[in-house]
């Protein structure tokens, strides 16, 4: 297998400033914030897994990519979207201290905790993910070079194959669910805490201002989750519905989580709005 045709049916794209204005705003070198410019800089490298492809085909008319670069598209998209999770996990606990026990935030969510937090998803993530590629390769491609899909991805690959893919499907469902599945429960069980903690709050203000906290980090959270199970759905759905649906929201969830972010955030957080205007004032 020299190369794989690789159709295209959907593109957009939006680019985020919350890690720049981190970087250069003192006011954000906070915990919270870097956990943010994690989150950016891994919408950008999903992004630039998918954007650069897009453009090749809408600009030049390019449908063909190689075979290392097809692994290493899926090993970069198994890896970064679980470890996207594992971001929302950490914030949700940041959120879940925040709310919870605000008395001990200084001293549990701190700079030396996001570094031990981001070693450990890193490391877990690498270790859970990378059998994917490497078993997708040891298939023996003796079939077609044209994969049904806009994307590298592990299930549309190994189908090029000859062989018996049993094994490759069944450790992607073991392994995706062993680390999104255990993220979204962890998740759910800090949102739980937190909303019994409220509950518990004499002060209807105070209350609102315990949620409006987490509202961008739950909007950001549903919408990533949602997407994610409809593209799930819909391919277990098989030929009840058309391959351009699969296709189009594979494409829609490495844009549109990435254009969301940014705006979601900078619009409900007066420090990262104030940072990203300082940040253009000062490019300028």
């Amino acid at each position: 297998m020299e190369q794989m045709k690789v159709p295209i049916h959907a593109s957009a794209m939006a680019l985020s400033l919350n890690s720049s204005s981190t970087q250069k705003e003192a006011s954000l070198h906070e915990p919270m914030y870097y956990l943010l410019a994690m989150l950016s800089l891994l919408d950008i490298l999903l992004c630039l897994t998918v954007i650069p492809k897009v453009l090749l085909i809408f600009w030049f008319n390019i449908k063909t990519i190689s075979f290392t670069g097809c692994f290493l598209q899926m090993f970069v998209m198994n890896t970064f979207l679980p470890l996207e999770s594992s971001t929302f996990m950490i914030m949700a606990y940041d959120r879940y201290v925040a709310i919870c026990h605000p008395l001990h935030y200084p001293s549990i969510i701190t700079e030396q905790f996001v570094v031990k937090a981001a070693i450990f998803i890193i490391f877990r993530n690498l270790l859970a993910t990378l059998p994917t590629p490497v078993l997708a390769s040891r298939l023996n491609y003796c079939s077609g070079n044209v994969i049904e899909n806009c994307i590298c991805t592990n299930i549309s690959v190994a189908r090029l194959s000859c062989g018996d893919i049993r094994l490759n499907k069944l450790y992607q469902f073991v392994s995706a669910w062993c680390i999104m599945g255990s993220d979204l429960v962890l998740i759910l069980l800090s949102y739980c805490f937190i909303l019994r903690a409220v509950l518990r709050l004499q002060s209807g203000g105070a209350a609102t201002k315990a949620l409006s906290t987490c509202g961008s980090h739950l909007i950001l959270i549903l919408f990533f989750y949602t997407i994610l199970l409809v593209i799930i759905f819909t391919n277990k759905a098989g030929k009840m519905m058309t391959a351009d649906v699969p296709i189009l929201l594979n494409v829609l969830h490495h844009l549109i989580p990435p254009a969301l972010n940014p705006i979601v955030y900078g619009v409900r957080t007066q420090e990262i709005k104030h940072g990203i205007l300082k940040f253009l004032k000062y490019q300028k």
